[in-house]
C-alpha cells in the first residue's frame, strides 16, 4: 500500500489561511444572498445549529465519555457538552445564540457590504474595550490608533444609514444589529480568555447550548405559528445547503482550519492575514450580489483594515498576547484559539 501524502506544516498552514479567509468571506457573502430566498433570518441560525450539531455533538459525547473514563469529566447538558454547566451556557448565549440570532437579521435589513466592515470591524474595537474592563488589558498607544481607525471606518459605512433613521429607511437596523453581532462576539471572546477555554470544547459546548435550548423552541413555536417560520414551504435543498455550509463549514471547518493556522503563524501574523476578509467580503458583495461600491464604503473598508493592521503590533512595553488577536479570531465562522 503507498504511503498517504504528508504535508509540510508550512503548507498545512498556508492552506488552513486560504480556508479561513475563503470561508469567513462566502460567510458574509452567502448569508446576505440567503436573505433573499426562501428561509427567514432565525430559519437560517436553526439551520445552522443543526448543521454543526451533527458533527459537534457526537464529538462531545466522544471526549466527554473519554474524559469520565479517566476520571476527569466536568461535563453537562446530558454529557454532550465537554464544559461545566455555567461556561457552557455563559459562552453558549453570546457565541451560540446571541451572535447568529443577530447577524443572520442584520442581513435582511443592511447589505453584505456593510456587514464586511462592521463585523469583523468593530470586533476588535469591541474586545478591546471589554477586556480593558473586564481582564484589566492594557490600550497601548498603537492599539488606540488601530481601535481610532476602525471607528472611523465603521462611522463611514453605518453612518449615512444612522442618519438617515428618520427617513424611513431600514439599512440603520441591519448595521446595528451587526455592530450588536460583533459585541456577542466580543463577549464570548473575553469568556473564553478569561477562563482559558481550549477552542475545540468551547466550539462544541455553545453547539450544544445553542442545541437543546433554541431548536426545540424554535421548533415547537414555530410549528404552532408562533414565530415566523418558512422552513415548512422552503425547498429541502436549500435548508440542506444552509445546514451544510453555515453549520459544517462556517463552524467546523473554518474552526478547524483557523486554529491550524494559529498554530503555524501564531495569533498576531494570524490577525493580519484575517484582515483580508473587510475588503474581499466588499469586493465579493459586488461582484456577486451586485451591490454599489460606493467611496464611503471603499474608505471604510481601508480604514477597518489599517486599523485592524495597527491593533495587532506589538509594541515595546505591551505583554502577552494582542487583544485584537483573539478578537479577530472569532469573525463570522472562526473559533478562538483560547
Amino acid at each position: 500500500m503507498p504511503e498517504a501524502p504528508r504535508f509540510s506544516a508550512r503548507t498545512i498552514g498556508i492552506g488552513a489561511a486560504v480556508v479561513t479567509v475563503g470561508v469567513w468571506t462566502a460567510f458574509i457573502v452567502i448569508a446576505r444572498a440567503s436573505a433573499g430566498r426562501s428561509l427567514a433570518p432565525f430559519d437560517i441560525a436553526f439551520a445552522r445549529i443543526c448543521g454543526a450539531a451533527l458533527v459537534l455533538l457526537p464529538w462531545g459525547a466522544w471526549l466527554v465519555t473519554r474524559a469520565r473514563a479517566e476520571g476527569s469529566a466536568a461535563d453537562s447538558f446530558f454529557g454532550l457538552s465537554p464544559l461545566p454547566l455555567r461556561l457552557t451556557a455563559l459562552a453558549g448565549v453570546f457565541g451560540g445564540l446571541a451572535y447568529a440570532l443577530l447577524a443572520y437579521t442584520g442581513f435582511f435589513f443592511a447589505p453584505a457590504s456593510h456587514a464586511a466592515v462592521l463585523m469583523p470591524g468593530s470586533l476588535p474595537l469591541w474586545t478591546t474595550l471589554l477586556a480593558a474592563l473586564v481582564l484589566r488589558d492594557r490600550i497601548t498607544p498603537l492599539r488606540a490608533l488601530g481601535l481610532a481607525l476602525i471607528v472611523l471606518g465603521d462611522l463611514f459605512v453605518g453612518g449615512a444609514s444612522l442618519l438617515h433613521a428618520l427617513d424611513g429607511g431600514a439599512v440603520w437596523k441591519g448595521d446595528l444589529l451587526f455592530m450588536g453581532a460583533a459585541f456577542s462576539w466580543a463577549c464570548y471572546s473575553i469568556v473564553v480568555r478569561r477562563h482559558g477555554l481550549e477552542a475545540v470544547r468551547a466550539t462544541i459546548a455553545i453547539t450544544v447550548f445553542a442545541f437543546v435550548t433554541f431548536v426545540p423552541a424554535y421548533a415547537l413555536l414555530a410549528a404552532a405559528g408562533l414565530v415566523t417560520s418558512r422552513l415548512a414551504s422552503a425547498p429541502a435543498g436549500e435548508i440542506l445547503f444552509q445546514m451544510l455550509f453555515q453549520g459544517v463549514g462556517s463552524v467546523v471547518i473554518s474552526g478547524i482550519a483557523f486554529t491550524r493556522m494559529i498554530q503555524y503563524f501564531g495569533p498576531v501574523r494570524s490577525t493580519m492575514i484575517t484582515a483580508l476578509v473587510p475588503g474581499l467580503s466588499a469586493l465579493g458583495a459586488v461582484a456577486f450580489l451586485g451591490e454599489p461600491l460606493y467611496w464611503n464604503l471603499v474608505a471604510g473598508v481601508l480604514l477597518v483594515t489599517a486599523g485592524i493592521l495597527f491593533g495587532v503590533q506589538r509594541s515595546g512595553a505591551a505583554g502577552g498576547r494582542p487583544v485584537a488577536a483573539v478578537a479577530v479570531a472569532g469573525t463570522p465562522g472562526g473559533r478562538i484559539d483560547g
